[in-house]
């Protein structure tokens, strides 16, 4: 599909989407930044957003998580409207955000670091000071390194600890912003596995920002933004050649 039409939800009959955005418009002072964007995650699958630096892709995530407001528009999550609600209530609605960067802690071990992920569970009760075995399934590396300081860990590492601290506030959907950025590739295969098999093991929806054409190909779906607009989306096994040299080509 392309064009300016509002976008599709790619929805089976038989479940819900668990993240709907319709009709979304963000401006920076006077600068309209997301123009009427339209997009849907359905339950239990992952979903691409494509496009070349300074589209506005960023910028939709922080709406999404509540870190930016939009003047119009609306924001879905599991069929109830989020878009009022500061960012710790999406947290603890089960929204995981990675961030572009990471944001690791560098002064905290990497077992603190995921210990703070448990903050998204709100109640005291909730937190079971305890990482889980599925954690270390997902990033074996981790495992190893409980006691070192985020700070001293590659890039790749870092990024895996980031997703793996995300996780550990057992969202129903997780948003990811460009997890492969600066990392070298065969950490990217690691993290594409890992989110890969996050979605088909435990059902978890996955919002992916991401310019590595092999991850991109591991959604079900992709849209792809220019100019603050989503002008093309569609399953990626109709991801051709033409659109990937249009949105993500530099």
């Amino acid at each position: 599909m392309t064009g300016t039409a509002t976008a599709p939800t790619f929805q089976d009959p038989m479940t819900a989407n668990m993240l709907d955005i319709s009709g979304l418009n963000f401006y920076y002072g006077e600068s309209h930044i997301l123009r009427d964007v339209s997009l849907s995650v359905p339950k239990g699958q992952m979903v691409c957003l494509i496009g070349r630096n300074g589209v506005g892709k960023t910028t939709l995530l922080k709406n999404i998580m509540g870190l930016l407001r939009p003047r119009r528009g609306d924001i879905l999550y599991d069929g109830q409207s989020i878009v009022a609600l500061p960012p710790d209530r999406r947290a603890r609605m089960g929204i995981g955000y990675v961030p572009q960067g990471r944001e690791i802690i560098p002064r905290l071990t990497v077992a603190e670091n995921l210990l703070i992920g448990q903050e998204a569970l709100g109640t005291r009760a909730a937190r079971s000071k305890v990482v889980p075995e599925e954690i270390y399934e997902l990033f074996p590396v981790l495992k190893t390194m409980l006691s070192r300081m985020g700070g001293d860990l590659s890039g790749g590492q870092q990024q895996q600890l980031a997703i793996a601290r995300a996780m550990m506030g057992k969202p129903r959907l997780l948003v990811l912003d460009e997890p492969t950025e600066g990392i070298q590739p065969s950490i990217i295969l690691d993290i594409e596995s890992a989110v890969r098999r996050i979605v088909e093991t435990t059902g978890i929806s996955v919002l992916l920002v991401e310019q590595h054409l092999h991850f991109v190909r591991q959604a079900d779906y992709y849209y792809a933004m220019q100019k603050g607009g989503i002008v093309a989306s569609g399953p990626t096994v109709e991801l051709t050649n033409d659109i990937v040299q249009e949105f993500l080509a530099v």
